[in-house]
């Protein structure tokens, strides 16, 4: 009579001991792998007991080449890095959540006993007992990868199921901080070597030159207009005060620029060369040529886009 009673008294004791021997296991399984538990078959089993205190992010994923899950070597390294953020809670803490993961290659049968047709997958286990016990613990949760891949956002998730939230930081990305450096880098020597073509007047007045001729020959009216460079049967003068082509916006330009320049070299450069009478001569009768010629070719360029235009100048 007294081996039955104490029998019964010893069963409660043999359970708890029972209980802590499986916690125990699973607290060295992750010491061992740094915070991540390596599972197969049975430590799957023995991670997902029907009565356990403890939760559990289960990764399902197929990391072997051959299986060829490009998804599974792309969220691997975030999931590594999340569980690396959680081993660094205190202890007491640490083991209430275990995370792991099971391989095809290492539990297929348990992909089939889920009915996992893909990877990778995250299956949140929660307490079947204790203080955060859940009445769905049996049903495990699945993350939601409409995220992506990203260490951030999976962390963010899984301390909705973790007795502390992960205290996951995102490392430093040295690549940006060194592609921000470079450039501020050249950008500053850029600005050293080329300040003294900023601030010369010639350059602003080039510049303001060029956007006033570009400007003056239309080039506004054929954006707004969106017309194209030239006509289907290939012709690039539009007829008519209201029409204009992109290549016509070009040739005027053109045009302007060269009257610009030849009028600048029979006014600035021509005077200079005071010193050679015979040179000085054979410019201004140059420059006066090539203006008189240039303002012949935009005079015929009027008489073709205004049909019936009488006048001419030489051609």
């Amino acid at each position: 009579m007294l081996l039955p009673l104490l029998a019964l008294f010893a069963l409660p004791a043999a359970i708890f001991a029972a209980k802590e021997s499986t916690h125990d296991s699973l607290v060295k399984l992750a010491a061992q792998s740094g915070g991540i538990i390596k599972l197969n078959a049975q430590t799957y089993d023995l991670l997902t007991s029907p009565t356990r205190d403890w939760s559990a992010s289960i990764q399902f994923t197929a990391l072997d080449k051959r299986r060829r899950c490009s998804p599974c070597r792309e969220f691997d390294p975030a999931w590594t890095a999340v569980a690396k953020a959680w081993s660094t809670v205190p202890k007491e803490t640490r083991d209430n959540h275990f995370f792991a993961t099971l391989d095809f290659d290492d539990g297929t049968t348990v992909f089939q006993k889920l009915g996992l047709q893909s990877a990778p997958v995250v299956l949140i286990f929660h307490p079947s007992e204790g203080s955060r016990r859940s009445a769905n613990a049996q049903t495990p949760t699945t993350y939601d990868f409409s995220s992506g891949f990203d260490a951030e956002p999976l962390a963010e998730q899984l301390s909705s199921f973790t007795p502390i939230p992960i205290p996951y930081r995102a490392p430093v990305n040295w690549a940006l901080w060194g592609t921000v450096g470079t450039l501020a880098l050249v950008f500053g020597l850029t600005i050293r070597f080329l300040a003294p073509i900023f601030r010369s007047r010639w350059t602003w007045a080039a510049l303001t030159t060029i956007i006033s001729l570009v400007m003056t020959s239309g080039y506004m009216f054929t954006r707004i207009r969106g017309t194209p460079m030239t006509a289907a049967d290939g012709s690039w003068i539009a007829p008519g005060f209201q029409n204009q082509y992109g290549q016509e916006t070009t040739v005027v330009a053109s045009i302007y620029g060269l009257l610009s320049a030849s009028f600048l070299m029979l006014t600035l450069v021509a005077p200079l060369q005071s010193g050679s009478p015979n040179r000085q001569r054979t410019q201004i009768y140059l420059w006066s040529g090539v203006i008189m010629l240039l303002f012949s070719v935009l005079v015929s360029l009027f008489r073709v886009k205004n049909r019936g235009y009488p006048f001419k100048l030489i051609l």
